[in-house]
C-alpha cells in the first residue's frame, strides 16, 4: 500500500468536490431540514441490535413507535474508524479513504493508527453543514474521532482528554474504560443542547468499552442501558425541537480463538510482511487487538497463491478475497488495502500474539460479516427522507447539508 496522502496529494485519489457532487443525489427538502431544524446525531459505539432487544429502552421505544427504525448493514471491515467515517461522510470508504483503524505504510514499513483528519478524502457532515452556515460540534468518548473527523466543527470535546473548561463544568471525567464515560459525555452534549441553541448539529460518539464488556443480558449492560436511554430522553427535553438520527458503527460477538497470521504463513515457509487487524488502535482492553479481518502485505506478489493456500486451511478463516475483490465487494479503496483480506468465523478474530494461536476468555470484539448488522433510527425529523431509503448506517445523515 502507498503512504496515506496529505492534502496535497488528495487528488490521487479522489476530492472532496467530487463527494461534494455525489452527495446532491440526496437533497431532499433542498436542505431545508438543516436550517431549520436543530439535529443531533448519535453513533451508539458497538450498539449490536441484541443489546436493545435485550434492554429496557423506553425513549428508544418511542422513537421506533413514532420515527423510523431499520435494522440496517454497516461497513465491512466492521470496525470504528470505517464506520464513524461513514456515517459522518455520508459515502463509502472507496471515498472516504478509511479502511481500517491501523494502515501499513508499505513505504515505510510502519503500521500507524488511523488517527488524523488528512486521511478523510471526504467532506465531514461539519464541512457540509459550515457551507449552509450551520455550525457544528463533534463529542467523542475517544481522542481518536476528535483528531479524524473533527474538520469543520465548531466544538470538539473527547472525553478522554477534556478541556479545563468542561471539567470546571461536569468534574473530572471518568477513565475510558468504563461506562461512565458515557454519561460525562452526553451530559456534555445536553448542556450544549441548553446553553448553545447556536449549535445546528451535534455528532455524539461514545465508546463500546461495555458492549467489550458484557454480554446484552449481562445486569452491567442492562443497567448501562438503561442509564444511556435515561440521558437520550433528557437530551430531548433539553431540545424538543430537535431531530434524534442514531445508529452504530458494528455488532459485537464473544470469540473463542484468535491467530497470528504473520506466525502461521512463517511456520510454514511462506513468511508475509505483514498482517495487519483492521480492529487495532489504542484501545487494547476493548479487544487485544483482534477483529474479525485482516489485511495480508505480501513480500512478492508471487506469493498469492501459496500465502492464500496456507491461510485457507486456519480454522475459523471463512473468506480471502484479493485486494480487487475487496475492493469491490465492500467499497473500499484499494489503493490503501493489503493484497489479500482474510475474514473470520463469527468465533475467530486475527491480530499479533505471543504464539501462533491463543484464546481469550471472555474477549468480545467485531470486524468480520458477523458484526454488520445494526440498528438506525430517524425521530422527529421533519424533512427526512422516506424508511426505504436508509439501507445503510450511511444513510443516516447523508441527507442533511446537500451541496
Amino acid at each position: 500500500m502507498n503512504k496515506l496522502p496529505g492534502r496535497r496529494t488528495l487528488l490521487k485519489y479522489g476530492t472532496a468536490a467530487a463527494a461534494y457532487s455525489a452527495l446532491g443525489n440526496f437533497a431532499f427538502g433542498q436542505g431545508k431540514a438543516s436550517s431549520q431544524q436543530r439535529v443531533v446525531v448519535i453513533m451508539f459505539d458497538g450498539f449490536d441490535p441484541r443489546y436493545l432487544a435485550a434492554s429496557k429502552m423506553p425513549v428508544l421505544d418511542q422513537w421506533k413507535r413514532d420515527g423510523i427504525f431499520k435494522q440496517v448493514n454497516g461497513m465491512m471491515p466492521s470496525v470504528t474508524n470505517v464506520n464513524n467515517a461513514s456515517i459522518c461522510c455520508g459515502v463509502w470508504p472507496e471515498t472516504h479513504g478509511i479502511i481500517a483503524n491501523s494502515y501499513f505504510d508499505e513505504k515505510s514499513g510502519e503500521e500507524l493508527y488511523v488517527e488524523s483528519a488528512d486521511l478523510v478524502l471526504a467532506p465531514t457532515l461539519f464541512e457540509r453543514a459550515a457551507r449552509h452556515g450551520v455550525k457544528s460540534a463533534l463529542l467523542s468518548s475517544k481522542a481518536k474521532t476528535a483528531t479524524l473527523l473533527l474538520r469543520g466543527a465548531e466544538i470538539v470535546l473527547t472525553a478522554e482528554n477534556p478541556t479545563t473548561e468542561w471539567v470546571q463544568k461536569l468534574g473530572p471525567a471518568p477513565v475510558i474504560y468504563s461506562a461512565d464515560i458515557n454519561y460525562w459525555l452526553m451530559a456534555a452534549a445536553i448542556d450544549i443542547l441548553k446553553n448553545r441553541p447556536d449549535i445546528g448539529v451535534l455528532y455524539v460518539h461514545t465508546t463500546d468499552y461495555p458492549m467489550h464488556m458484557w454480554a446484552p443480558e449481562a445486569p452491567e449492560s442492562k443497567e448501562h442501558l438503561a442509564r444511556m436511554d435515561d440521558l437520550f430522553g433528557q437530551a430531548m427535553k433539553a431540545a424538543p425541537d430537535a431531530a434524534f438520527l442514531a445508529t452504530a458503527d458494528h455488532g459485537m460477538n464473544a470469540k473463542s480463538l484468535c491467530w497470528d497470521l504473520e506466525q502461521v504463513c512463517a511456520g510454514k515457509g511462506s513468511p508475509i510482511r505483514k498482517a495487519v487487524s483492521t480492529g487495532r488502535d489504542r484501545y487494547m482492553k476493548h479487544h487485544r487487538g483482534c477483529s474479525g479481518a485482516a489485511y495480508i502485505y505480501l513480500k512478492d506478489p508471487q506469493d498469492a497463491a501459496r500465502v492464500r493456500d496456507i491461510i485457507s486451511g486456519v480454522k475459523g478463516v471463512e473468506r480471502i478475497l484479493t485486494r480487487e475483490e475487496a475492493a469491490r465487494e465492500f467499497r473500499l479503496m484499494a489503493s490503501r488495502i493489503g493484497q489479500l483480506m482474510v475474514l473470520g468465523d463469527k468465533d475467530t478474530v486475527f491480530g499479533e500474539l505471543d504464539d501462533e494461536k491463543e484464546s481469550f476468555p471472555g474477549l468480545r470484539s467485531h470486524g468480520s460479516l458477523h458484526e454488520t448488522d445494526i440498528p438506525l433510527f430517524v425521530y422527529n425529523a421533519k424533512n427526512a427522507p422516506p424508511a426505504d431509503y436508509y439501507t445503510h448506517n450511511l444513510d443516516l445523515a447523508r441527507w442533511l447539508y446537500p451541496s
